[in-house]
C-alpha cells in the first residue's frame, strides 16, 4: 500500500473563527518566566493543538507580537486566547480562585508521574511550566495542589520545555478523552 502525505484540504483544519467557537478542555498552560521566545511560540502552536482553554504568560515570559514567537507559533498566537501576568502566583492565586487545580510540571518530593495522572473531564486544571535553567518558582511550587514528573531514563533528568508541555497535553488529552 502506497502511502502519501495529506494536502492541507485533506486536513480539515479549522478556520481562526472556527476555532474561537469550538469548546476548548478546561486546561490552562501557564508559562513561569520562561525566557525563550522559540519555546513561548511552541507553547502558542501546542497549545492550540490540543484545544488549550488558554494560555498565562507569566513574569519575563514574552509576548506576541514579536518575529521570534510568531516564527514559531505558525499563526497560533492569533487562535489562542492569551494574558500576560506580572506575578504568576497572583495569577495562580485566581485560577484557583475560580476552581482550578494547580499543577507545576517539576521534579519534587511527592511529585506524580505523568504515566499515573489520571484527571477526570471535568476537573479543571492548570499546567504551569517554568524558566528552562531554574525550572518553575519555589513559591510556586509550595503554592501549587500537585506536581507532575515526566518520567526519564536517561543523564539528563531535563527536558526543553517545548517538549515537555507537548507530552503533557498529549497525555492530559488521553486521560480525559479515554
Amino acid at each position: 500500500m502506497s502511502k502519501k502525505k495529506l494536502s492541507m484540504e485533506e486536513l480539515n483544519r479549522l478556520g481562526v473563527e472556527e476555532f474561537k467557537a469550538t469548546d476548548k478542555h478546561t486546561a490552562v498552560v501557564v508559562l513561569d518566566n520562561v525566557r525563550s521566545l522559540n519555546n513561548v511560540g511552541s507553547a502558542f502552536r501546542t497549545s492550540d493543538a490540543f484545544l488549550v482553554e488558554k494560555l498565562l504568560l507569566c513574569g519575563i515570559t514574552g509576548c506576541p507580537p514579536h518575529r521570534d514567537i510568531n516564527k514559531t507559533a505558525l499563526g497560533a498566537q492569533e487562535t489562542v486566547t492569551w494574558e500576560y501576568h506580572d506575578n504568576t502566583l497572583d495569577a495562580l492565586k485566581q485560577l484557583k480562585a475560580e476552581g482550578y487545580k494547580i499543577i507545576v510540571v517539576e521534579q519534587t518530593t511527592g511529585s506524580v508521574m505523568l504515566n499515573e495522572f489520571n484527571p477526570s473531564k471535568e476537573e479543571k486544571v492548570v499546567f504551569v511550566f517554568g524558566n528552562e535553567a531554574f525550572g518553575v518558582d519555589d513559591e510556586v511550587v509550595s503554592f501549587a495542589d500537585m506536581s507532575l514528573e515526566i518520567p526519564q531514563y536517561g543523564t539528563k533528568h531535563s527536558l526543553n520545555i517545548s517538549v515537555s508541555i507537548g507530552i503533557v497535553l498529549w497525555q492530559y488529552i488521553q486521560s480525559v478523552n479515554g
